[in-house]
C-alpha cells in the first residue's frame, strides 16, 4: 500500500496513524487509551526550565526536516518503526506543508529535535531524538509555545511513556480523543517558526 499524502491526512483526520513493523509492513494504529499533552497543562520540570533559560541551543523550525526524521529513524537508537517508506511519505507531507520539525542546533550541528503532522488545530507528534542532553526536551518546549501561539487545540502523542509523563501528558479514552479531534480539525491553526 502506498502511503500517499491523501491517505495519511485522511487517516490522521480519523485518529489513525501508521507504523512499520520489523517485516517492513505498515500497520495502522488507533490506541485505546490515547495519550495527549494538554497545551494548557504542559509541565516544564525545574531543571529543564533552567536549561531553557541558558539557551544552549539555537531552535529552528522546518530547517532540516529530513535530517530530523532520519535521526529519529536511526536503527542505532534501537528498534524503530520509521521505515524508509515512512521517511519518504513524511518528507512529501512536509513538502506539502503538513509535516513539521522543531530542531535544536549547536555549533552548526543538528543535535536534537522532533517532527509531527499538523491538520487544522491538531498536531500529531511522531518522534523525537537527541544527540546532546536535553536537546529534544528543549525542542518540545518550543513546540508547545509554537502550537499555543498558532491556535492549535490538540497535541497528540499517541502512546504514554514515562519520558512524556513528566511534561503533563495524560491518557484519555479513545471516544474522548475522537471528540477532541473533531473539534480541533475545525480550527484554522498556523504552524510558524519556533522561537
Amino acid at each position: 500500500m502506498d502511503l500517499t499524502p491523501q491517505l495519511l491526512l485522511a487517516a490522521y483526520c480519523q485518529g489513525i496513524f501508521p507504523m512499520a513493523h520489523e517485516d517492513g509492513e505498515i500497520y495502522w494504529y488507533d490506541p485505546q487509551p490515547r495519550a495527549i499533552i494538554p497545551l494548557n497543562g504542559f509541565h516544564m520540570p525545574r531543571s529543564l526550565a533552567r536549561t531553557v533559560k541558558k539557551r544552549p541551543f539555537t531552535i529552528r523550525a522546518n530547517h532540516d526536516f529530513e535530517g530530523v526524521i532520519r535521526a529519529c529513524a536511526d536503527p542505532g537508537r534501537g528498534l524503530t518503526w520509521i521505515s524508509e517508506q515512512i521517511v519518504t511519505a513524511y518528507i512529501e507531507l512536509h513538502r506539502l506543508g503538513f509535516a513539521h520539525s522543531v530542531e535544536a542546533w549547536q555549533n552548526g550541528r543538528l543535535v536534537g529535535g522532533l517532527y509531527g503532522v499538523a491538520v487544522g488545530g491538531l498536531f500529531a507528534g511522531e518522534s523525537m531524538f537527541h544527540h546532546e542532553r536535553d536537546a529534544s526536551k528543549v525542542a518540545l518546549v518550543h513546540l508547545v509555545r509554537t502550537l499555543r501561539r498558532g491556535g492549535f487545540r490538540l497535541l497528540d502523542i499517541q502512546f504514554m511513556t514515562d519520558h512524556l509523563a513528566q511534561f503533563g501528558a495524560i491518557e484519555i479514552p479513545r471516544a474522548l480523543y475522537k471528540s477532541r479531534l473533531r473539534h480541533a480539525l475545525q480550527v484554522e491553526a498556523r504552524f510558524e517558526e519556533a522561537g
